[in-house]
């Protein structure tokens, strides 16, 4: 009976997939990950109109995969720490820039946060 209900987990698990690679429409971005300095390119709806705002900050982690992705980026406004997660495949994304790739050691740079000044600051990662 157990291994009836993986079975039929792994099939819904990989029927679902199958749905999202096939109807979820991809946008191409470019690659990134934390420690990245990127500007986020977003439409925003005010009544009838639409404008493009974009959000210029390090990211701080990429989570999630396929359909699923998000990225959280973090700025300073002022003295203030802004963060926004922008979901990969939120249809108001409409383009990502890479503006400065950064070399840190792991994948998600929480510790960020509490830096300041001089210490906030990413040693920037040669070659590619």
């Amino acid at each position: 009976m157990l291994l009836n209900q993986n079975i039929l987990n792994i099939l819904a698990m990989d029927l679902v997939k199958f749905v999202q690679d096939e109807f979820i429409t991809k946008k191409d971005f470019p690659h990134f990950q934390a420690g990245d300095t990127i500007t986020a390119y977003y439409e925003i709806k005010e009544g009838q109109k639409t404008r493009t705002q974009f959000f210029k900050g390090t990211v701080i982690q990429v989570k999630g995969s396929g359909a699923t992705k998000t990225f959280t980026l973090r700025k300073m406004s002022g003295t203030v720490g802004v963060e926004r997660i922008f979901p990969v495949n939120l249809p108001a994304l409409q383009k990502i820039e890479v503006n400065k790739r950064g070399k840190v050691r792991r994948a998600r740079i929480y510790y960020f946060r509490e830096l300041t000044g001089k210490k906030a600051r990413i040693k920037e990662r040669m070659g590619n």
